[in-house]
């Protein structure tokens, strides 16, 4: 179950990270950190941003952004500059990549990426519009 988390802990994620998440994800996981998102093809389970304010937090964000982009980038074909952000339960995620402009700014847009071909496909312009469907 989603709940709200301190920004701080998204800030230590942007450092770990070296990237900047766009403002209205952010603002979506403060409020909710985790949850669930659909697509026009499949359901989704966003990552949460790692909590370390007590033992239960952590516990339920065990399976944080952070962790989960660093278990993608095995993958060989896995986007070097992507953020996983979303699991379907299948290997594909739902990824972050940077602006054109700035390596380190994500963009808003978010995309599917499939574990088997490597492939990156835009889902959506922002996260509201996947927020929107539930």
């Amino acid at each position: 179950m989603p709940f709200p988390i301190d920004e701080k802990y998204i800030t230590e994620t942007e450092n770990e990270l070296g990237v900047h998440f766009p403002d209205n994800f952010k603002s979506k996981m403060m409020k909710e950190n985790g949850g669930e998102l659909v697509t026009e093809d499949d359901d989704w389970n966003l990552y949460p941003f790692f909590d370390k304010s007590d033992k239960k937090r952590i516990s339920r964000t065990c399976n944080h952004i952070g962790l989960e982009t660093k278990q993608a980038k095995k993958w060989g074909n896995f986007p070097s500059n992507g953020i996983a952000i979303a699991s379907n339960g299948s290997g594909d995620h739902l990824i972050l990549l940077p602006t054109i402009e700035n390596n380190e700014k994500l963009s808003d847009e978010i995309f599917t990426w499939y574990h088997e071909t490597g492939k990156t496909e835009k889902v959506a312009d922002k996260i509201d519009e996947l927020i929107d469907n539930l």
